[in-house]
């Protein structure tokens, strides 16, 4: 068969078919009706609203506290890390990646020997600095290495910190 023809053919058929729908809707069309009909149900009332009690901001002039603080003139304190200060190898690791791992020495002339996590050993005496937080070695011995950081004191500040780092029993 051609297209023509079997689109001759179903288009005879939609014309046939179609009246057929219209058959047998007249009880379909009365329930519709009578739903119309019905009153339509009461609807809920309405929430009642909250009275909300009114703020008077009145902090305009006190300190931002998404702003950086001011550095308080009154302190007059000297600490701060030295900006113009040459860095040494050992202040490119954090504290507890170090090792100490022994020493070299005895009495006043005792040399600390720290691991890195480069697993180099490095040489330290008291003066030196190791750690992120400017780590100024005070005193090195037999079984520890004393320290004193810097750290800020979140109000411009700089505080000084003890630290350690302790000879490890294995």
């Amino acid at each position: 068969m051609s297209r023509k023809a079997v689109s001759g053919i179903l288009i005879a058929a939609a014309v046939v078919l179609l009246p057929a729908c219209t058959r047998g809707s007249g009880d379909l069309e009365a329930w519709v009706a009578e739903v119309r009909a019905r009153p339509a149900p009461p609807l809920d009332p309405l929430p009642v609203m909250k009275q909300f009690e009114t703020f008077e901001y009145a902090a305009q002039n006190l300190r931002d506290p998404f702003s950086q603080p001011a550095p308080d003139s009154n302190s007059s304190n000297a600490l701060r890390p030295d900006p113009n200060r040459r860095k040494e190898v050992l202040e490119a690791f954090p504290l507890d990646s170090l090792d100490m791992v022994g020493t070299i020495g005895a009495g006043e002339g005792v040399v600390g020997l720290v691991m890195g996590p480069d697993k180099v050993t490095y040489r330290v005496r008291p003066g030196n600095y190791m750690g992120l937080s400017d780590g100024r070695i005070t005193a090195v011995f037999e079984d520890r290495i004393e320290m004193v950081e810097l750290v800020p004191d979140g109000a411009g500040g700089w505080l000084e910190r003890q630290a350690k780092i302790a000879l490890e029993d294995n």
